[in-house]
């Protein structure tokens, strides 16, 4: 069975009249989520820094490249599986780290996380979900796992962290780089709103022991105070490269550094021993008027692309913008906005239906462009739309 089958499945359900609950072009979710939620927890999700600048341009530079199909090729039978970081996985494809999930839906990360593994791919758990790690483990069962630290500005919070996702079964370590601080985001401050100040998306904190050890009083006696604390100590705009000696000592798996968009940052990672990269602008989420991430990639793989695992976020709404990625030098990609949006319309549901939307789309444009597996794809595949 090919991924690609969901498409028959749908038209056979037609038959009795059944249609998908939600869109298959999943560039309409956005529209749709916004008129089921408010304009806080929308806002959250969608909003970008500045004016938008970037996640605009994360867009146009996708679409900016167009797949230049070949013909006569083999491609009957197709596959999609690969190998990143270790880990064997069926199509090259990972759902990324995006927090405060319950602000959406509230079966929040382990909704995702359990549409994640029953279809083979890994679930990357921020730091700020709403839900503690273990809970999710739990609720994926033996599903691949990876997890995304905040790397707060208290080592034993930190390493207590890296300890608890260790235990938790995650395999791979994702560190973000590119939120030493938050940027300007005129949508949430329109709104006044940012959930961390309501206790939501500090799950992981509150039920942290070295965390807890920092407060005077108990998370469930002076709640505001334990916010406070999480504010002070989340991020540290205070770290630098030598401070990744850290990590390679708390850590004994893979390391990924999220948020690099400059060659001579790849190569630092690399030559720090990590084992990835994920070529990222945070969804244009923390710096307005940033490159455009698929822009920062062909660079980037061209730096480590023999020496790390080069992954990709940033701009991806369809099957056919993973394929441009993987062209363009990507290992892997991270897919976040579209199965949010998934989750908040249809929960568990909605994210399984954004996961089969995405893969049978890359299964079909990778077969329709000539290509029986991502593995051959080449920067030759995609050109630069004449007038761009």
């Amino acid at each position: 069975m090919s991924w690609s089958d969901f498409q028959y499945e749908i038209y056979l359900n037609g038959l009795t009249g059944a249609v998908p609950r939600l869109p298959t072009d999943l560039t309409r979710l956005e529209e749709l989520t916004a008129q089921r939620l408010g304009p806080g927890p929308v806002g959250y999700v969608a909003g970008s820094a500045g004016d938008g600048s970037t996640d605009r341009a994360n867009r146009a530079a996708l679409e900016r490249r167009r797949i230049v199909p070949r013909m006569l090729r083999d491609v009957r039978e197709r596959d999609l599986s690969t190998q990143l970081l270790g880990r064997q996985l069926p199509a090259p494809v990972a759902l990324a780290p995006v927090g405060v999930l319950s602000i959406l839906h509230p079966d929040a990360e382990p909704a995702a996380a359990r549409a994640a593994a029953a279809r083979g791919i890994p679930y990357i758990l921020s730091s700020a979900s709403s839900t503690p790690m273990e809970d999710v483990a739990e609720a994926m069962g033996e599903g691949e796992r990876w997890f995304q630290l905040y790397w707060p500005k208290d080592v034993e919070v930190a390493r207590s962290f890296l300890r608890r996702a260790k235990a938790a079964g995650y395999t791979a370590l994702v560190v973000t780089l590119d939120t030493p601080l938050l940027s300007w985001r005129p949508r949430d401050l329109d709104q006044a709103y940012l959930p961390f100040l309501r206790g939501v998306g500090t799950a992981n904190y509150f039920t942290d022991h070295a965390f807890r050890a920092g407060l005077a009083k108990p998370v469930e006696e002076d709640p505001q105070a334990a916010v406070m604390h999480f504010v002070a100590m989340f991020a540290d705009p205070g770290k630098t490269w030598p401070d990744l000696e850290f990590l390679r000592e708390n850590w004994d798996g893979p390391i990924v550094l999220k948020g690099v968009l400059h060659p001579d940052d790849a190569r630092a990672a690399a030559d720090a021993g990590m084992d990835g990269v994920v070529v990222s602008n945070h969804g244009g989420r923390q710096v307005a008027g940033a490159i455009a991430a698929a822009d920062a990639l062909p660079g980037v793989a061209d730096a480590v692309g023999d020496r790390l695992t080069v992954l990709f976020d940033s701009g991806v709404r369809t099957g056919a913008d993973i394929a441009k990625a993987l062209a363009l030098g990507a290992d892997g990609v991270l897919v976040g906005r579209p199965y949010a949006y998934g989750l908040a319309l249809d929960g568990q549901a909605g994210v399984d239906h954004v996961i089969r939307c995405l893969l049978a789309e890359l299964d079909l444009t990778l077969a329709l462009a000539g290509h029986a597996t991502p593995s051959t794809l080449t920067r030759e595949d995609v050109a630069e739309s004449p007038g761009s």
